[in-house]
C-alpha cells in the first residue's frame, strides 16, 4: 500500500515562495511511471486538483496557479514536489500529495499565506 508524507508548508506573506515535498513508499511499480498530484483543501472550499506530473513527465495546472507553481518529481528518492512561487492568500489550505486517479494522500501539510 502506498504511503505518502508532505512536508514544506509553513506561513508566509503574500509573494512569498515554499516549496512542499511528498516522500512515498510502498509503491508497486517503478515509482517514475507514477502519475502524481498535488491537491488542496481549504476551509469552506471544494478539495481542488493543483498540480499533476504524469508517468512521461508532462505537466498540468489548474488555471489559478499555472505561472506561479511548478511541479517536479524525483524518481530515484521517490519524491513529488511543488515549488510555490507569488503566493496569494487565496492559495491557503492543507496541501497533500496521491497518485493520480486518488484522493489518498498523506497526513498533509498547512500552508498559509497572509495578506
Amino acid at each position: 500500500q502506498v504511503q505518502l508524507v508532505e512536508s514544506g508548508g509553513g506561513s508566509v506573506q503574500a509573494g512569498g515562495s515554499l516549496k512542499l515535498s511528498c516522500t512515498g513508499s510502498g509503491f508497486t511499480f517503478v515509482y517514475s511511471r507514477y502519475c502524481m498530484r498535488w491537491f488542496r483543501q481549504a476551509p469552506g472550499k471544494e478539495r481542488e486538483e493543483v498540480a499533476v506530473v504524469d508517468g512521461d513527465g508532462g505537466t498540468h495546472y489548474t488555471d489559478s496557479v499555472r505561472g506561479r507553481f511548478t511541479i517536479s518529481k524525483d524518481n530515484a528518492k521517490k519524491t513529488l514536489y511543488l515549488e510555490m512561487n507569488s503566493l496569494k492568500p487565496e492559495d491557503s489550505g492543507i496541501y497533500y500529495c496521491s497518485v493520480c486517479g486518488s484522493w489518498l494522500g498523506g497526513q498533509g501539510t498547512q500552508v498559509t499565506v497572509s495578506s
